[in-house]
């Protein structure tokens, strides 16, 4: 259905999906007054609180957009190509993949100045120079299907597809289960309030 935007905290909803051509929709990320979508058919930006998009694909070789974060003027994606990086605010992107040994990235997320990219098949990745290389961080993951990430301070959460969420509390150099009492294994997304996961 695309995207819908409440002005009254949920209470009703209204379609804004004007110059979305697929209403698809794997993310939505606001940056200051813009507001980006994550879809199938790629990466679609919107100034005017979704009234309006506009494609900004330049460089994306890929449809599906799973993840966003932002790190000063660099915007980064998830994508099933891989990371890509933006330092024009989506206006043109490039690949930044190398040691990337799994291109389809779920979840991306700072901590501190490290970015970790959750995969599909390989578990955690980190860098720690901005998207240039990446090394596999899942020491202790038993499941490597990662469709999400967190940070509540130092620890780093991921949510598994079956495995349910796990733990690093060493920048991902190695995790633990963090089920207890959690009986639904299949974690899509894991958002943070305050000090609560």
């Amino acid at each position: 259905g695309g995207v819908f935007l409440s002005t009254n905290r949920g209470t009703n909803w209204t379609a804004v999906n004007t110059g979305l051509p697929s209403t698809t929709v794997y993310s939505l990320f606001a940056n200051g007054s813009d507001l980006f979508a994550g879809t199938n058919s790629g990466v679609y930006l919107s100034t005017n609180d979704g009234t309006n998009w506009k494609a900004a694909n330049a460089g994306l070789t890929t449809a599906r957009v799973y993840a966003f974060v932002v790190r000063d003027t660099n915007l980064f994606v998830g994508t099933s190509r891989g990371v890509f990086l933006s330092t024009d605010t989506g206006t043109t992107w490039l690949a930044v993949n190398s040691g990337l040994t799994s291109t389809d990235v779920r979840a991306v997320v700072l901590s501190g100045t490290n970015l970790h990219a959750g995969t599909t098949g390989k578990g955690v990745f980190l860098s720690t120079d901005n998207g240039a290389s990446w090394t596999e961080k899942s020491v202790g993951l038993s499941n490597k299907d990662v469709r999400s990430l967190a940070v509540i301070g130092a620890p780093l959460f991921a949510g598994t597809f079956g495995g349910g969420v796990f733990c690093s509390t060493d920048g991902g150099g190695s995790w633990t289960p963090a089920n207890s009492d959690l009986w639904e294994p299949y974690i899509q997304c894991l958002a943070v309030s305050g000090a609560d996961l």
